[in-house]
């Protein structure tokens, strides 16, 4: 029954994002709101690229890339042709990639292939939404493909979305239909219909310590046996509607802490916010810390922030109501327009997201300043996690921090609860949506 219910609140969620047309049109005819990224009849907008690191090719030399360009044309033409409106691969040669890179977005695609063919998509350069024979004749049960196509396969064993919520394989020779969805490093797929993989985390395989690139092309791969495509469709999703992606998920467990109307539920700091359009928005030149009237020990909080320009503010986790929340308290979560030019000799650990002075985020997932970006926070124990536009810039633990900045220790990293706060430097920093989940 659970998973009948995730089926309904997908299609139902697919229909509310804004596609007036919940089903791909045939023909290389995009449903209203998406692009024909396939024109049905030539490879422009296409390229050939081998299996190719994207760090490794981001830093190569201009000359060198082109050099590899062309090399991989070659190989375009002798591998990849167009026949009656759809994409032709042999099963060998360089994969087919996109010349335009894509960030958050809706695909759908089509694919035929043939026994013991084995293929893929992948997104942002990174392998791969899997295609493959699900038969035992074709001789990779033992690699998972019993369980069907469109599992993540290359993340980590037991990781979710490695393997598919259940087999959806149309019979081969037959058409198999992609819905895509990619939010972050958030991707839901649905294979024919049925629900694959939701709302998992696609691994960066390059380098599984980082979160998934921002961006990167479409590819589509080559890998021993004849593969069709055709009805290759993308809607480049706006901030607007990736976070009610994300939001969407939230757990019924999640509570609101914020009314949208006023600071009931508040306390501290109440004279340096405003309420401006539903939101909670520190005052310009003034601040302060603003905390919730109950206290929370281990819990997952989810809301919307807003930065303007060189913007500057924090989200204080355990604080005690008193002192100076990013050293009084367990930590302050930054909140800053990390790349303003006015941060340029930041250190790590100032960084957007990062434990201040204790663990530094990833950087480059904020979005541009005064857009909307969708921030998670998970707390359990000493344990911190930050996921910023579905994407994972922070998870560490503090308990094991001994290296501070200045080398300065916080003596709050302790603590066991406390509030939770915003902690505003003047700069008219604002949050909206926030909801939290008590976790055990």
């Amino acid at each position: 029954m659970l998973l009948a219910h995730n089926m309904t609140t997908l299609a139902l969620l697919s229909c509310l994002l804004g596609s007036l047309t919940c089903v791909a049109q045939d023909n290389n005819r995009p449903p209203q709101g998406y692009q024909a990224i396939f024109n049905g009849r030539d490879l422009t907008g296409w390229h050939g690229m081998g299996d190719s690191d994207p760090y490794k090719l981001s830093a190569m030399t201009n000359d060198q890339r082109a050099k590899k360009r062309a090399e991989d044309q070659v190989d375009v033409a002798k591998h990849w042709t167009v026949q009656d409106g759809e994409l032709v691969n042999d099963g060998s040669g360089v994969y087919l990639t996109t010349d335009l890179d894509y960030g958050d977005i809706d695909l759908w695609i089509d694919y035929k292939t043939v026994p013991q063919a084995d293929s893929g998509i992948y997104l942002r350069s990174t392998p791969q939404v899997q295609i493959w024979d699900s038969t035992e004749k074709g001789g990779k049960w033992s690699l998972g493909a019993d369980k069907g196509s469109g599992g993540l396969w290359n993340n980590s064993p037991g990781a979710p979305g490695k393997d598919p919520l259940i087999l959806a394989d149309h019979p081969l020779g037959e058409w198999n239909r992609f819905h895509i969805r990619q939010v972050g490093s958030r991707t839901t797929v649905t294979l024919n219909d049925k629900l694959i993989v939701q709302h998992a985390v696609m691994e960066n395989y390059w380098n599984r310590a980082l979160p998934l690139l921002r961006k990167g092309p479409i590819q589509l791969q080559t890998h021993g046996g004849e593969i069709r495509w055709r009805n290759i469709f993308v809607r480049e999703l706006s901030t607007e509607v990736a976070n009610r992606v994300l939001g969407e998920e939230a757990d019924k467990e999640f509570i609101p802490l914020f009314n949208g109307k006023d600071l009931t539920g508040w306390q501290g700091a109440r004279d340096g916010y405003e309420i401006v359009d539903g939101s909670i928005q520190c005052r310009t030149g003034t601040g302060g810390t603003l905390y919730t009237a109950k206290k929370y020990t281990n819990f997952v909080l989810r809301l919307e922030i807003k930065i303007p320009p060189g913007g500057n503010n924090g989200l204080a986790i355990r604080y005690p109501g008193e002192g100076d929340p990013a050293y009084s308290g367990m930590c302050e979560l930054q909140v800053l327009d990390t790349e303003h030019s006015k941060y340029a000799s930041l250190d790590p650990r100032q960084a957007h997201g990062s434990a201040y002075g204790q663990l530094a985020a990833h950087r480059g997932y904020l979005r541009d300043a005064g857009e909307w970006n969708f921030q998670e926070i998970t707390v359990q124990g000493s344990k911190v996690r930050v996921e910023l536009n579905g994407s994972v810039i922070l998870d560490g633990d503090l308990g094991q921090v001994t290296n501070f900045m200045n080398g300065s220790v916080h003596p709050g990293k302790d603590l066991a609860s406390g509030y939770l706060g915003f902690a505003g430097h003047g700069d008219p920093v604002a949050f909206r949506n926030i909801r939290i989940k008590k976790l055990p």
